[in-house]
């Protein structure tokens, strides 16, 4: 073989393997199941957290919508999360929770994104512990008497297209309609996505 089919060859190579690199860091490394922090503490539906409320207004339930920026996956959930929270705004808050280190920019956030909902910065990841999240994206749903009745998934396809899995959705549906939390197993509670950062 001629040197320059050599250099061709290789370039193909360096190029393949470029394209598998992008590949793995846009989707397959989202596939799997965020890996649980060594001192991570599950939190059982029914445990009280405390959720930051505007002033003046009457209990409700709030969906805390854990979001990162710079999480692909949170960036593409975020069609149905605007849906959830126009569909439901009437009966539930909404509140997206970025890591801390965007505590300066949560209004730049709630503009770019066009976020229907405040935005706070979980700050030493208060919230995310409370709710016992450690990655992006989750839904934690909160009852109007402060206690967790949902942590999980939206859902099981990444992009919140598989209805019969539509799993905060229907945690929704059921708190509204006063019955007991629902347990869907390992498939809506086991966080696929980005794992939080550490501030």
């Amino acid at each position: 073989m001629k040197p320059n089919h050599w250099l061709a060859v290789a370039a193909l190579i360096l190029i393949a393997c470029g394209i598998a690199a992008v590949f793995w860091q846009q989707e397959l490394q989202y596939v799997r199941p965020t890996p649980v922090p060594a001192h991570y503490v599950s939190v059982r539906p029914g445990q009280r957290v405390v959720v930051p409320a505007p002033a003046g207004t009457a209990p409700k339930p709030v969906l805390l919508h854990f979001f990162n920026p710079d999480c692909p996956c949170s960036r593409f959930n975020l069609k149905h999360v605007k849906r959830l929270a126009k569909h439901y705004e009437k009966a539930v808050s909404f509140l997206a929770v970025v890591p801390g280190r965007f505590g300066a920019r949560t209004g730049q956030i709630r503009r770019e994104y066009d976020l229907p909902m405040p935005v706070v910065a979980d700050g030493g990841k208060q919230l995310a512990r409370a709710c016992g999240v450690y990655a992006t994206p989750q839904a934690a749903l909160v009852d109007a008497h402060g206690k967790l009745y949902y942590r999980g998934n939206y859902n099981k396809s990444r992009y919140c297209t598989t209805p019969h899995s539509n799993f905060a959705q229907m945690a929704l549906d059921s708190l509204l309609a006063g019955t007991p939390s629902p347990h869907f197993g390992e498939t809506a509670t086991t966080a696929y996505g980005c794992e939080l950062p550490e501030n």
